[in-house]
């Protein structure tokens, strides 16, 4: 980690700009870039639906138990085609252990159907018709487009508001307002990337609770939450 201080300036008032200058988002960006320059998806996927259904199971649930799981369920369902004929119960003893399987299993059983369906058993590339699917909402969408189709995508997860929030870069508590402010800032061409520096150094270093400002390249960043 870098030791030099990144400070957001402030406005008479004493509170950080509704809107940060470049110059402070370039700081930002190289700030992550020299502490987390190999950053990416830590799930494990082969193809856009792999990646699809594992981000279904990653919500409220940590990546390396979702990498534990998918490879029974991808081997018994490889595709949409399979696991739209899946046994509901079945597919809900394989994702079991990522938690509230009931409905992940549901939405996994229901989101194939409709690619089936509508998409020919093809996962799309747009956010409209990824949304469109029961169970995925636009963080999923982001962390598919990015990371499957090389597409800006922003992934808002807690790690990335709560940072968004503590850097000042927004001050909502609404990830799709979030998203709004980032994406006004952030080049698109780094949106995916700034989501998996932004996330590790959430997951690292800017925790909720305790978090680590006596190791954090940002050590005089506002606290905004």
């Amino acid at each position: 980690m870098s030791s030099r201080p990144l400070v957001r300036p402030l406005n008479k008032a004493g509170r950080s700009p509704a809107r940060p200058a470049p110059s402070y988002v370039r700081k930002v960006l190289a700030f992550l870039d020299a502490d987390y320059p190999e950053a990416g998806c830590a799930l494990r996927f082969q193809n856009p639906f792999q990646l699809l259904a594992a981000t279904v199971l990653s919500a409220q649930c940590t990546d390396a138990r979702v990498n534990q799981t998918t490879p029974a369920l991808f081997a018994r369902f490889p595709d949409p085609q399979a696991l739209a004929r899946a046994d509901l119960a079945e597919v809900e003893a394989l994702v079991r252990p990522c938690g509230f399987y009931r409905n992940k299993a549901r939405h996994l059983v229901e989101l194939s159907l409709g690619l089936c369906q509508d998409h020919g058993g093809d996962v799309p590339r747009t956010m409209e018709e990824l949304v469109a699917l029961p169970g995925v909402g636009r963080k999923t969408a982001n962390v598919v487009l990015g990371n499957a189709f090389g597409l800006p995508g922003l992934t808002v997860d807690t790690h990335l508001g709560r940072l968004s929030r503590r850097l000042g870069l927004s001050a909502s508590q609404d990830p799709e307002e979030v998203e709004a402010d980032l994406a006004r800032l952030i080049p698109p061409a780094r949106w995916t990337l700034f989501s998996h520096q932004a996330i590790a150094h959430g997951r690292a270093v800017c925790r909720a609770r305790r978090p680590g400002c006596e190791t954090c390249s940002f050590t005089a960043c506002p606290r905004i939450i």
